[in-house]
């Protein structure tokens, strides 16, 4: 599996009596849509998901859409574009298996 190709370094740094999240000027031109308020939600130790408050992110998030599984469809897309060749039909013995993982899950 390949790794996300977006990399930013950071550092935590002290801002007046609290602490600040200081990251590369890089970051902030390639996602603009993080000038203003973010959120940040702690997936597991070691690991955040910061979340622009405003504007598409805001929209999104009122639509109910998941940034953590628009990333990993975002990632997806990226992967299948880059490797074509990997991508291969799912066979019936797959199917029957997928099917047996779902049997009784209902959905709205």
């Amino acid at each position: 599996m390949s790794e996300i190709t977006e990399n930013y370094a950071g550092k935590v740094t002290p801002v007046g009596n609290s602490k600040g999240i200081r990251l590369d000027a890089a970051f902030f031109k390639a996602h603009p849509e993080f000038s203003g308020e973010v959120r940040a939600t702690v997936l597991a130790d070691g690991q955040v998901l910061l979340s622009a408050k405003s504007g598409a992110a805001s929209a999104r998030a009122r639509a109910g859409e998941d940034p953590v599984v628009l990333g990993f469809l975002r990632f997806l897309e990226r992967e299948m574009q880059a490797k074509p060749g990997d991508i291969v039909a799912a066979d019936a013995g797959q199917l029957k298996r997928i099917g047996k993982l779902v049997a009784g899950v209902k959905t709205d």
